[in-house]
């Protein structure tokens, strides 16, 4: 039985007492995001709570801070080894994993972004204030420089694509 598409769908087994959840790695990215967000803000609520005035309480339980702090802590390490396992054990193509594809647009946007800075520290202007001065010349062809650039972000869309569709195509196991 597969449920509807959806955040959450469950799938509960009364005669067995057991509750299925289904969702899609793309849901599980959004989770783990939403996690990351909280234990971000639970850590400034702890700070905030960490000292008071002689006399005074906490504006919250900083105990029960931590216990929240804890349970989203086990929670997002749970989520991250699921979305791990999913992404090594998928195929998209050419037996080539999410995982696979995950490392080479990281490796392209690196490459992009190393690029771009060099076309951007290529261009920079210098004023001379005579013709006695140096003058400075760019290094590097920057057509072609811009021509890579513009093909490693088309194959990073490319791959970016692929890796979200087979994010939402995905049951998180």
């Amino acid at each position: 039985m597969i449920p509807p598409a959806g955040l959450w769908c469950m799938l509960s087994l009364v005669n067995l007492n057991i509750i299925v959840v289904f969702m899609k790695l793309a849901e599980a990215l959004i989770l783990r995001v939403n996690l990351q967000k909280r234990i971000f803000e639970l850590k400034d609520r702890l700070l905030r709570s960490a000292k008071i005035q002689e006399g005074e309480e906490p504006y919250e339980d900083p105990n029960a801070l931590l216990s929240e702090l804890d349970s989203a802590i086990i929670e997002l390490a749970d989520i991250i080894k699921r979305i791990n396992k999913v992404n090594s054990s998928v195929l998209i193509k050419d037996d080539q994993t999410i995982s696979d594809y995950l490392a080479k647009r990281d490796i392209l946007k690196l490459k992009r972004s190393v690029i771009t800075a060099l076309i951007e520290e290529a261009t920079t202007k210098f004023g001379r204030y005579s013709r006695s001065e140096v003058k400075i010349l760019s290094a590097v062809n920057i057509s072609e420089l811009q021509k890579q650039a513009d093909a490693l972000a088309a194959e990073y869309r490319l791959i970016d694509t692929t890796i979200q569709e087979y994010n939402w195509l995905t049951e998180l196991t």
